[in-house]
């Protein structure tokens, strides 16, 4: 009798333990399969999926979303130009983020990240003007746009502008600045009206202003702004800025002339001047959407402009390398002498 009893309270207590493997057993893939692509960002979930990480990267084939057919959505074609420097996690959000946000409007684009790599003071409108450059050969119209400002409503209108510029982050709507002359942030613009101008200027190193100077820009050469309107949304929930000030400090260092010289209309620089080399174009794909990515090279006229590098460590580098260059040519011409002397001395006099 015993016996028995024991035997079955085993018998009982193995049931339980086999039910319970297969509830786990059940559970696990559930608990452990991460995802490799996230879901379809909806219009009122874009402002928290914006400040997500990227998601993790899964082993195997990751399952990317076919490019849509484009052969009715017109004739025009938009370059999204985006100035750029050290906003890698920035790059990752705002490029398939706005590849869907244009594929929802039906809006051909291309995206070119435009990344200034030399040691001078971040120049945006130069590397606007480089992007312009760029753009023109596929594109007939592009967007100005700031890599850390991003449309969450999607009336915002990204299509041809016609015979008018479109503000699309107006003061109404963008989240910090509402004077009435600011056209910074994402303002889209023909090739032909941003030629009309010249462009913008190449004075401006450092932070702020360019746009000001663009406005008078536009008013002389005639062209209207439009902006959005009517739209339900607000300077709160509009745009997603998601630049944080605390770890990337604007650069606000006036040294020369240059607070003299910035807030006066420059009608020499532009678009047709602006000084520059393209060291590579790197064709990315990131979650999908395709990029450009343009490494660029300015370069600054030190006696107009020489606020582009207030330390002088550019100047530095530059003669650095301007010297070592020299020291190597000099050293090759005297290789070069060295050895043609050597074999004007090893001829034979019948060979002479």
């Amino acid at each position: 009798m015993r016996i028995t009893t024991v035997l079955s309270s085993r018998l009982f207590l193995l049931v339980v333990i086999g039910v319970l493997l297969m509830c786990i057993g059940l559970l696990w893939p559930g608990i452990h399969e991460v995802p490799c692509t996230a879901p379809e960002v909806e219009s009122d979930l874009m402002a928290k999926r914006l400040v997500a990480p990227p998601p993790a990267p899964c082993s195997g084939t990751v399952t990317v979303q076919p490019e849509p057919d484009t052969t009715n959505w017109g004739n025009h074609t938009l370059g999204v130009v985006v100035p750029f420097r050290d906003r890698f996690e920035e790059m990752l959000i705002f490029v398939p983020y706005m590849h869907r946000f244009l594929n929802h409007q039906k809006v051909k684009h291309r995206i070119y990240i435009v990344n200034q790599i030399d040691a001078y003071r971040f120049n945006r409108a130069s590397l606007i003007n480089v992007g312009y450059l760029r753009a023109r050969e596929q594109c007939d119209y592009f967007a100005m746009h700031d890599v850390d400002l991003l449309p969450l409503n999607r009336n915002l209108s990204y299509g041809f502008p016609g015979q008018k510029l479109f503000h699309v982050s107006s003061p109404e709507y963008h989240p910090r600045y509402h004077y009435p002359k600011f056209i910074g942030g994402i303002l889209i613009i023909t090739m032909e009206h941003f030629a009309k101008v010249n462009g913008m200027s190449n004075n401006y190193w450092g932070w702020g202003l360019e746009d000001d100077e663009f406005y008078t820009r536009v008013r002389a050469a005639g062209l209207e702004i439009a902006r959005p309107t009517n739209l339900t949304t607000t300077v709160k929930d509009t745009f997603r800025h998601i630049h944080d000030r605390r770890v990337r400090k604007r650069d606000m260092e006036k040294c020369f002339n240059q607070a003299a010289v910035t807030h006066k209309r420059d009608r020499i620089t532009g678009a047709d001047s602006v000084d520059y080399k393209i060291l590579k174009a790197n064709q990315l794909t990131i979650d999908g959407a395709d990029v450009e990515v343009l490494n660029v090279r300015l370069q600054c006229d030190h006696t107009r402009t020489p606020w582009c590098d207030c330390s002088g460590q550019a100047s530095d580098q530059a003669s650095a390398k301007a010297t070592a260059a020299a020291s190597k040519a000099g050293h090759a011409k005297t290789s070069a002498g060295r050895a043609a002397a050597d074999a004007k001395a090893g001829e034979s006099p019948a060979a002479a």
